[in-house]
């Protein structure tokens, strides 16, 4: 071989690694460059967890200052209508003794006059038998009026079937006046107050 022809081959040898070196470089810059652009990338990442981990505590207060405003609204509201059903109840037992009191209130005024009245025919003196018995009569008439405007109503019985609800049989009888099972005696009348028994009748029922 030549040595011109060796020297061309030196040159382009040489040229190759310049090449190679110039590439690496390269190669190098780029790599420099994409970390520098990573590295914005992540510090903006950490700082938006940073500034969203510290909107997150700011909030977290805020939001137990609420819960806490709940709770102790709820709380009132319970402890107002507590204190309204007390009142209420208190209301209502007093009106429940007001109602009674005035129901006897009432009744006791209706037979004051009845009172006086026996006192009246208690106190005179007369042989007159049968006008003082009429004037019996009229007394109780007069009660009679005053005790069923309170409600008070007699349970009708002689002559009726027997009915355990509103009779008490206590003896039987035997007459050819009433039918079997009916009541042939009233030993004692029975009332109702308001359709309520009070007293039942004191019956003979009728037994052929």
């Amino acid at each position: 071989m030549s040595k011109e022809k060796a020297k061309h081959i030196h040159i382009e040898d040489g040229n190759a690694e310049e090449k190679e070196k110039t590439a690496a470089e390269e190669v190098m810059e780029e790599a420099s460059e994409g970390a520098e652009a990573e590295e914005p990338e992540e510090e903006k990442a950490e700082e938006k967890a940073k500034e969203k981990a510290e909107a997150d505590a700011e909030a977290e207060p805020e939001e137990k200052k609420e819960e806490a405003s709940a709770e102790e609204q709820e709380s009132e509201r319970y402890m107002r209508l507590m204190a309204e059903f007390q009142n209420f109840k208190r209301r209502a037992a007093k009106e429940k003794s007001d109602i009674h009191a005035f129901a006897n209130e009432r009744i006791v005024g209706d037979l004051l006059p009845v009172m006086d009245n026996f006192e009246r025919a208690l106190e005179t003196e007369t042989d007159d038998i049968e006008a003082y018995a009429k004037g019996m009569q009229l007394i109780f008439e007069q009660m009679k009026t005053a005790l069923e405007k309170a409600g008070l109503k007699e349970i009708e019985a002689l002559g009726l079937d027997f009915d355990p609800n509103v009779h008490n049989a206590v003896m039987t009888d035997n007459t050819e006046e009433y039918e079997n099972d009916k009541i042939s005696k009233v030993l004692q009348k029975g009332y109702k107050l308001n359709d309520k028994v009070i007293r039942p009748s004191m019956v003979a029922v009728n037994k052929r």
